[in-house]
């Protein structure tokens, strides 16, 4: 890192190093999500598989229940007020999602109780959505406060940590035979985790006092202002899901299994690029107020993206056999073809991710959901005549 101080931008030096740490986080992430679902596909079987990632499917599709107030509208927030006012920012973000997320749980357990879904997809949803207590509330507030200053060390540090844990403790678990319903509660242990040392780090930076407060009007603030974007990532979050909600209802789960064992894998890349505008908004476009600059700063982050996505479909297009024998094992044969076609498609949701900071910076929310209800609105049509 002592490179590094040959920039002479601060924003670019504290930028890069944190490009360097989402680099080290995203590949120990995809190492662990790989080694666990390798594990977890041979002791499952396709058709407990299935079941799981359909769980896994349901609970993306409910966590952005609990994202009101997202990192678009809090990060901006932060960087834009005083710093005697982050208290009051971070504690009104967090009153407010510690609300919806609770409500959210509450409303995901009854559904489970009332039998919506097949019960053992229940019984893995229920240990899962905990983690929707914990995510939004704690982590996401505290990750927001370190997005603004282009320093995500911590919260990489501590994802990389409790990572490798759970992998470890899914062996464990693994071994000593438990039923599959069990693995969902290593889930909501992991996230319990991530905030508890995050909001410990916060406290360590100011004086050993949180110093968290609720301003009504913020808080109102936050619940409107935050609303149309909220709903912008329901929307998308419902078009990622779109085809394994409607797949659940035509095919086996065995069948889904392979399926999502292939866009599993792919997701890390869209992942990927979700992060790496995240971490890099707030020096290169939330704070560039020049138009020049700002377009300049984007054709470089187009290029970057696209580089970097290209990059991973094409090594993980070569290897796809390769790497879904070696995970998967020879039951997941089908997931092959799926993986190849996926990684590709990978490549424009990772570029259309630099595409939606200009959006957020300008505050277009109209257009931004816009956006992601044509896009479910086209997915959904697609879907249907393909299914």
């Amino acid at each position: 890192m002592l490179s590094l101080k040959r920039f002479g931008n601060p924003d670019v030096a504290r930028a890069v190093a944190n490009i360097v740490w989402l680099g080290l986080e995203r590949v120990t992430q995809i190492a662990v999500a790989i080694a666990i679902s390798g594990v977890l596909a041979r002791y499952f079987g396709p058709d407990v598989f299935g079941k799981w990632q359909y769980a896994n499917t349901l609970l993306l599709v409910l966590a952005p229940i609990t994202w009101v107030c997202g990192a678009e509208i809090l990060v901006p927030t932060i960087v834009n007020r005083p710093p005697e006012q982050l208290g009051t920012v971070l504690g009104s973000a967090f009153a407010l999602r510690i609300g919806v997320s609770a409500a959210a749980l509450l409303v995901t357990w009854a559904g489970i109780a009332l039998g919506v879904t097949d019960p053992l997809v229940g019984a893995m949803l229920a240990g899962l959505a905990v983690t929707m207590l914990f995510r939004e509330p704690f982590v996401g507030i505290i990750n927001a406060w370190l997005q603004s200053m282009t320093y995500s060390k911590p919260q990489l540090l501590t994802s990389m940590t409790t990572a490798v844990i759970k992998a470890l403790l899914v062996f464990l678990l693994v071994r000593a035979a438990f039923a599959p319903a069990a693995f969902g509660w290593l889930w909501a242990l992991e996230s319990a985790a991530i905030g508890a040392a995050l909001v410990l780090y916060f406290r360590h930076r100011h004086g050993g006092k949180l110093g968290w407060q609720v301003d009504r009007s913020l808080f109102r603030h936050f619940a409107s202002a935050g609303t149309v974007f909220w709903l912008g990532l329901i929307c998308m979050y419902l078009f990622l899901k779109l085809d394994r909600l409607m797949l659940e209802r035509t095919i086996s789960f065995a069948d889904l299994g392979r399926y999502s064992a292939a866009q599993q894998l792919n997701e890390n890349w869209i992942t990927l690029a979700l992060m790496l505008s995240q971490t890099i908004a707030p020096a290169f476009v939330y704070r560039v107020q020049q138009t020049a600059q700002l377009r300049r700063n984007l054709v470089r982050l187009f290029a970057m993206t696209a580089a970097l996505m290209v990059a991973g479909a094409l090594v993980l297009d070569a290897l796809a056999g390769f790497i879904i024998g070696r995970v998967f094992g020879p039951d997941y044969e089908g997931a092959i073809g799926i993986f190849r076609w996926a990684v590709w498609l990978s490549v424009p949701a990772g570029i259309e991710a630099i595409g939606n900071l200009v959006l957020l910076k300008y505050q277009a929310k109209f257009v931004l959901l816009a956006k992601w209800l044509l896009a479910l609105a086209v997915a959904f049509a697609v879907n249907l005549a393909a299914i």
